[in-house]
């Protein structure tokens, strides 16, 4: 399988791969070359991958989207950082990725809070001409 990840400001990374374990809402997955098509909504986590050689690397990977068409896997993250230290990676993977994630999802929580009020606001408005 091609394996390309692609972060907002660059390609990390283009490699041969045999096998491709990642993280999903729903927990673990393996990827391996006849692998149906898939596409997969990734949550930060540890990203493997296995070259044809035998030889494992790793990622601390964000959120992101994986896609495998045909012999094409396609990983789509705002960030990624590739290391051989699981520990280091997976710390990081705790203190700073799943940090912003929850940052994140409070960040959209406030703003649907203002949606709804808003949207609250206009049909009062709307009432108070009837």
């Amino acid at each position: 399988m091609n394996l390309k990840i692609l972060l907002p400001d660059k390609v990390l990374l283009e490699e041969e791969v045999g096998r491709i374990t990642a993280e999903a809402e729903n927990g673990y997955f393996t990827l391996l070359p006849r692998h149906i098509d898939f596409v997969a909504a990734l949550v930060p986590g540890i990203f493997s991958y296995v070259t044809p050689a035998g030889e494992e690397s790793f990622l601390a990977l964000d959120d992101g989207i994986l896609v495998k068409q045909g012999d094409r896997v396609y990983v789509s993250a705002s960030r990624a950082v590739p290391g051989d230290n699981l520990e280091y990676l997976e710390e990081l993977v705790e203190s700073e990725l799943k940090v912003l994630g929850e940052n994140e999802k409070k960040s959209r929580a406030v703003m649907s809070r203002l949606e709804v009020d808003t949207l609250r606001r206009f049909s009062r408005l709307g009432g108070e001409r009837s």
